[in-house]
């Protein structure tokens, strides 16, 4: 896509994200309930996930596991965009604003420790659960995918782009992944020596030396790590797979395409959206073209040769 499509594209994210921390602060400092037509606007501090879930793990396993979600979700939207076969700037704003609510609720965990909800539709008998603006721009988010999935199912992989074969170099496939998992692990290494380490350190320093207290904090903490950590190198894995399928795919078929050039059998070479090395397709095209221009010429001198054969070679008439 070029870089306006992509500015289109990532808007929508910055732009749900602001409006909600700038509604979160006007909430933050609502003393008493309000009341417009139907909307209640009353501060609610919600500890847990969507509608409270969660709300009674406790604090590190609940804060620290919501927040760093947040962040792989955002690491995940990324790589969706990034590998999305198609322009489609609905779908792909549709995911921006999705995931730019989630952040919002993100923000707040990390920044206070538990999201601010401020908003109940109905009076009565029947008030719906508190929410706030972010979570009502994710179900806009969720529609506008849902439609494009409906509306443009076939085109987000066309039958054309579909891949038959995932593994096509297995060999350079399968250390490209590993390559990538060992990466993502080292980092989550180095980046669990230090959060440990500094987790242990701030609690002897609070409480002491009390290993009641320290297993409640740091066991946890270790649980949670090793589910992102296995999920983390899982989606690594995953998206080495695609990404050497990208890179392994067009050399793949650039490779047969030249030797069926050589046998006279070749079709034109097309490769696949997102795919890399597109300039491949014109450079096999231009290798066509030139085979066939030496071809002619070959053809044309043979025919110059043996029409100066037979005019040497024919006796003068009388």
């Amino acid at each position: 896509m070029k870089k306006r499509e992509w500015l289109i594209v990532i808007l929508p994210l910055l732009a749900t994200w602001l409006v909600d921390r700038v509604t979160k602060s006007w909430a933050a400092s609502l003393t008493e309930a309000h009341t417009v037509g139907p909307f209640s606007f009353i501060l609610h501090h919600n500890h847990g996930a969507m509608l409270g879930l969660f709300s009674d793990l406790p604090a590190v396993l609940r804060i620290v596991s919501l927040s760093t979600g947040g962040a792989f979700l955002l690491c995940t939207y990324a790589l969706i965009q990034y590998l999305l076969p198609i322009k489609s700037l609905t779908l792909r704003s549709g995911l921006s604003i999705l995931i730019g609510g989630i952040i919002g609720n993100v923000t707040d965990r990390i920044i206070w420790g538990y999201v601010v909800d401020f908003i109940i539709i109905g009076k009565g008998s029947w008030m719906s659960p508190a929410f706030n603006l972010a979570d009502a721009l994710q179900w806009v988010g969720y529609i506008l995918i849902i439609f494009i999935i409906i509306r443009e199912g076939d085109k987000i992989w066309p039958e054309y782009n579909a891949r038959r074969q995932y593994w096509v170099n297995f060999t350079f496939q399968i250390k490209y992944c590993f390559i990538l998992m060992g990466v993502g692990l080292s980092l989550t290494l180095i980046s669990l020596v230090f959060s440990y380490t500094f987790l242990r350190v701030t609690i002897q320093e609070l409480v002491g030396n009390n290993l009641q207290l320290m297993h409640k904090f740091l066991t946890p903490f270790i649980i949670t790590y090793a589910i992102i950590c296995i999920a983390f190198c899982a989606i690594l894995f995953s998206v080495g797979r695609v990404i050497s399928h990208r890179i392994a795919g067009p050399l793949f078929a650039f490779e047969r395409y030249l030797k069926e050039i050589l046998e006279g059998t070749a079709k034109p070479l097309k490769l696949r959206n997102g795919d890399e090395f597109q300039h491949l397709e014109e450079l096999a095209e231009q290798v066509r073209l030139r085979l066939l221009a030496i071809k002619r010429e070959r053809m044309i001198n043979v025919v110059e040769f043996d029409e100066s054969v037979s005019t040497k070679t024919a006796k003068p008439t009388e």
